[in-house]
């Protein structure tokens, strides 16, 4: 019995007990028989939670991109790999092969290697959602570079940090990227981002706007020329199982964010193994993920998975709002999708406008629809199944991380039932626990608790870069012997899990997981600003937004408060990117804050939200009468 693909509910059991009772036979099975490698391993694992180090297929070989491209060659060759949909729709699409995708990522991987770029050596990816984009990203992994997708949304400095905290030695950008209407100036922000980063000794950069771009001598070349010269012959490097595939940064609660490590043969099996089972996919799918490649979820289902699977991929350059909000279902029918993965987000978005933009496509290719990001809610869940998914396609709510690598909770296509709002059961090889305030683990159901992992799984980060005291302290030291979420959960009576939100100060905007503290410390580099507290409430369409309670140096100067909530966000653009500004800003002479200096922000919390009811125990508190003050929104 192959244990790659699960055909049934009964079988699902049967390989999850498995998983429990012998995930080194279970994994070891998968790995072997479904992937292509130099050496296979004889010791599956080793890992010790105390120390947060874990090891997968420890002494194995492997080439992730050999896996992704060489070893379908000979049999789907001519199979379409990635359909590029441009932002444009009067652009004609591109269709690129198996075979035209090998070709292109060699000669890139030849480019890197004349450049200078070596095993181990990091490189900083920041790229519109182009073809280039997913061609570099697998270049540099056919040669052991490590990269870092930065998303083309991000600000300079936001960009800077992340180049350093790597020592990102090249960066592969261009000349400007399409969003809708917008031409964004992406070289432009590269530029102003490496006037702070001294490791960078090349910059390549892809012509795609063709706007007016200064490039600096010695260190700035375009692609396309070293591309005409470069050898389409290029041999993949044998890489380690535990050698680092890429680095990808997610907000901390506190301080800088964390450069999340993934590395080669446990992220391979976890990614291809979860794309195959989630999605339930099929030979001559195709399957559309709406994600960047500059998130996780775009690593993990926009490239990595459907190209170890041998399936071809969508990639989506615009917005679903460009030129009108059909072009979703424009795409969909176009293209004939069969599975589409988006956030609820866009979900939100898309169902606050008139119903005629999708009724006007039938849909009929739709097999499975998923949800990304963020807990779907009931109204945009019943929105999605009824009308994208006409009541018949399987909607697989999916719940996993940065940290996870793949998809850690959710219903496997037409074999789970599906309960709207609840991701339902955890996949082969993960053992979810709920713990309760005294760390001890919740074994009824009809419970909530803290979202734990109590055994290690092949694709979650092996560390923090840089930083593995980081790493222990923020996810295996909260409930020692376990991988901590961050996230809350309930457990409804058959075992479904439900998340509830983060736990910490992480709030999910967009499907953006944004840490209160990095965009606390832009608000109070504005001049006028002596501290600042950043909540969550709840947004119809964002899922949540962000306010922020502001308390000025002098409360008698800038009495223009519109102005002054303008370049407060605008400082946070400028730090952060867009995605982080705040959508309500309160101006206030105190904020609410224990003995210990601990601002109490479930009282913010319940305030932004407009929830006067009951603020709970507030004696701690060094200042109680702030919170009638705030309440009432006076200064």
């Amino acid at each position: 019995m192959s244990y790659y693909k699960i055909e049934n509910l009964e079988q699902y059991f049967k390989h999850y007990n498995k998983s429990v009772r012998e995930p080194r036979k279970f994994w070891s099975k998968i790995a072997s028989e479904n992937f292509t490698w130099y050496q296979e391993s004889e010791k599956i694992m080793e890992f010790d939670m105390a120390e947060a180090k874990i090891k997968w297929f420890v002494d194995a070989k492997v080439n992730i991109v050999k896996n992704c491209l060489d070893r379908h060659l000979s049999k789907k060759g001519d199979k379409t790999a990635i359909i590029f949909e441009p932002n444009n729709p009067n652009e004609e699409a591109q269709h690129i092969s198996y075979n035209e995708l090998y070709t292109r990522v060699s000669k890139m991987a030849n480019v890197l290697r004349e450049q200078g770029v070596e095993k181990g050596d990091r490189v900083c990816i920041y790229l519109p959602m182009i073809p280039e984009l997913a061609i570099t990203t697998l270049a540099c992994a056919r040669i052991g570079a490590i990269h870092s997708v930065v998303f083309a949304g991000f600000s300079a400095s936001a960009v800077s940090a992340r180049i350093n905290d790597s020592s990102c030695k090249m960066v592969i950008t261009s000349d400007g990227g399409f969003r809708g209407e917008k031409t964004i100036d992406l070289k432009g922000i590269i530029d102003e981002a490496l006037t702070n980063c001294p490791c960078v000794e090349k910059v390549l950069v892809v012509k795609r706007t063709n706007s007016s771009i200064t490039m600096k001598e010695g260190r700035d070349q375009w692609l396309q020329p070293l591309l005409d010269e470069a050898s389409d012959n290029n041999v993949a490097e044998i890489m380690d199982a535990e050698d680092p595939l890429f680095i990808l940064y997610t907000s901390g609660s506190t301080g800088k964010p964390k450069g999340m490590v993934h590395t080669t043969a446990g992220y391979m099996v976890y990614t291809a193994y979860s794309f195959k089972n989630v999605f339930s996919y099929e030979e001559n799918d195709i399957f559309w993920c709406t994600a960047d490649i500059g998130w996780i979820t775009g690593h993990s289902y926009i490239l990595y998975g459907p190209l170890l699977n041998g399936a071809t991929t969508v990639i989506y350059e615009g917005v679903p709002s460009y030129p009108d909000f059909s072009r979703f279902w424009e795409i969909i029918e176009k293209h004939k999708v069969t599975q589409f993965y988006t956030a609820p987000t866009a979900i939100r978005a898309l169902a606050k406008e008139n119903l005629s933009y999708v009724q006007k496509y039938p849909l009929k290719s739709l097999k499975v629809i998923g949800s990304v990001g963020e807990p779907i809610n009931e109204e945009a869940w019943h929105w999605y199944n009824d009308h994208v998914g006409g009541k018949r396609c399987p909607l697989v709510d999916t719940w996993w991380q940065t940290e996870t690598g793949g998809i850690l909770i959710s219903a496997l296509a037409f074999i789970t039932p599906t309960k709207p709002t609840y991701a339902s059961l955890p996949l082969p090889g993960i053992q979810a626990v709920l713990m309760d305030e005294k760390r001890n683990e919740i074994e009824d159901n009809q419970v909530t608790g803290s979202l734990c992992i109590k055994f290690p799984w092949p694709g979650m980060a092996r560390t923090i870069w840089g930083d593995h005291q980081r790493y222990k302290e923020t996810y295996f030291s909260a409930f020692p012997g376990k991988y901590f979420t961050g996230d809350g959960a309930l457990r409804d009576e058959v075992g479904y899990y439900r998340i509830t939100g983060r736990v910490d100060d992480v709030i999910i905007v967009s499907g953006h997981n944004l840490g209160t503290a990095p965009i606390e410390d832009a608000i109070n580099e504005h001049p006028a600003v002596a501290e600042s507290a950043i909540v969550g409430f709840p947004h119809d369409v964002k899922g949540n937004a962000l306010y922020g309670f502001v308390i000025l140096k002098e409360s008698g100067e800038y009495r223009d408060r519109e102005n002054l909530t303008k370049e407060i966000n605008q400082h946070v653009s400028d730090h952060i990117g867009p995605i982080a500004k705040l959508d309500k800003i309160q101006f206030v002479s105190g904020l609410p804050k224990t003995r210990s200096g601990k601002i109490m922000r479930r009282i913010l919390r319940k305030i932004a939200e407009g929830d006067f009811s009951n603020f709970g125990d507030t004696t701690t508190l060094l200042n109680p009468e702030i919170v009638d003050e705030i309440k009432a929104g006076k200064l």
